[in-house]
């Protein structure tokens, strides 16, 4: 039985969730698995592309079967394109995937933030260089991206009018990763001896 394009009914509106849901996934997973190729992660790009196209086959023939009884079905298929970029994005976003560039330029506090930021277990290098007024240093981090939200802040505590930018790492050869205080408590009884 086809249903005229003017009826909108709960098959309709199942359907149309299921294909909304169903883009969300795929380009979600497209998303990421394009920034893991720009990142140079493989394996993590082919399965992400591996599952993306899966879901993809599976939504487009559903569509295409019934898009011409159906067309509001294009609609659901087009806003579930379009909210999968964003969900993307914001999932890459979460998992904070790679490494970044942080040059933070100070006037008057920079030993004090270099020293800060060592303590929590990052590696810093100085230069010495002339701004407009006075002499700067630019403080050269190279972290991974989920630790750049805890330096800002506290380059920010320090020194609140430091100018900071940040650039993509394609390739770096060693991360220094923040020491992580040893267990105590509860949960040294699932240490190894």
């Amino acid at each position: 039985m086809i249903i005229p394009a003017f009826e909108f009914n709960l098959t309709i509106a199942a359907t149309g969730l299921i294909i909304f849901l169903s883009r969300i996934v795929d380009v979600s997973l497209g998303t990421v698995r394009t920034i893991s190729i720009v990142q140079g992660r493989k394996w993590m790009a082919f399965w992400l592309g591996f599952f993306e196209v899966a879901i993809w086959l599976i939504v487009i023939s559903a569509v295409m079967q019934r898009i011409q009884a159906t067309p509001v079905l294009g609609i659901f298929y087009a806003l579930g394109f379009a909210t999968g970029n964003m969900v993307g994005i914001k999932i890459e976003g979460w998992l904070a995937l790679g490494s970044i560039i942080l040059r933070v330029i100070s006037k008057d506090h920079f030993h004090e933030i270099a020293d800060r930021v060592r303590e929590h277990g990052f590696t810093v290098t100085i230069f010495h260089g002339e701004g407009k007024y006075s002499p700067v240093a630019e403080l050269y981090i190279v972290c991974r991206r989920r630790d750049l939200k805890e330096i800002l802040h506290t380059v920010q505590e320090i020194e609140p009018t430091a100018f900071y930018v940040t650039e993509q790492v394609s390739a770096v050869n060693k991360i220094y990763r923040p020491i992580i205080p040893p267990s105590t408590g509860f949960l040294t009884v699932f240490k190894k001896k």
